[in-house]
């Protein structure tokens, strides 16, 4: 995984829950974001700037972040995000912090590899599952699953229990299609024309 810088500012909770919805909508018009950290001692809430999560939130990759939070520093990933239905922007994000000699729960990124034979008889291959859920230790998961897809035929799928990894566990349903070659009418049609000639 690739690594990411983060500074985060410490934060009161108000008691009083519209106090608390009051102080959230002012540091968001400040262009602050709420978070919390989990998975540590105590959970740790804190904001960070709009502008710092920009590159860590809208990309393809994963991250393990280095968080420093008004001087406690320590490994997290991000565990899950909350978008304005209309506007996109991040409103609120946890953050899970990585504890030595505890696994980590991630989706990584697919990338599938080779030109399937089905493909080069007319079919077409359609990623069906974008992200993996696993489990590992963190600096065992990798930036993305490989899947080699050169001996997949025509109405042929991979699905998920036909993967492995070392030291990675699959949390997704192991029936589930992570892609297939589907049929196109052109691979239809040379089909039936080549089962008409015999």
């Amino acid at each position: 995984m690739k690594s990411f810088d983060l500074k985060g500012t410490a934060r009161t909770i108000a008691e009083r829950s519209s106090a608390q919805a009051r102080a959230l909508k002012a540091m968001r018009r400040a262009g602050d974001v709420p978070c919390v950290l989990y998975g540590g001692k105590e959970n740790v809430h804190f904001t960070v700037t709009a502008e710092s999560l920009r590159k860590l939130v809208y990309s393809p990759d994963i991250f393990v972040i280095n968080l420093d939070i008004d001087g406690h520093v320590c490994k997290a990933i991000v565990q899950d995000l909350q978008f304005h239905p209309v506007k996109d922007n991040v409103l609120h994000v946890d953050f899970l912090e990585i504890v030595d000699g505890k696994p980590i729960v991630i989706e990584v990124p697919v990338q599938l590899n080779g030109l399937a034979e089905g493909v080069k008889a007319g079919g077409k291959l359609a990623l069906q599952i974008r992200k993996l859920k696993v489990k590992a230790m963190y600096d065992r998961v990798p930036e993305h699953l490989d899947i080699d897809v050169t001996p997949l035929g025509l109405g042929k799928t991979i699905k998920v229990g036909e993967l492995s990894y070392d030291g990675i566990e699959l949390l997704n349903a192991k029936d589930a299609v992570v892609c297939a070659v589907q049929l196109t009418r052109a691979a239809r049609g040379a089909a039936a024309a080549a089962a008409s000639a015999k």
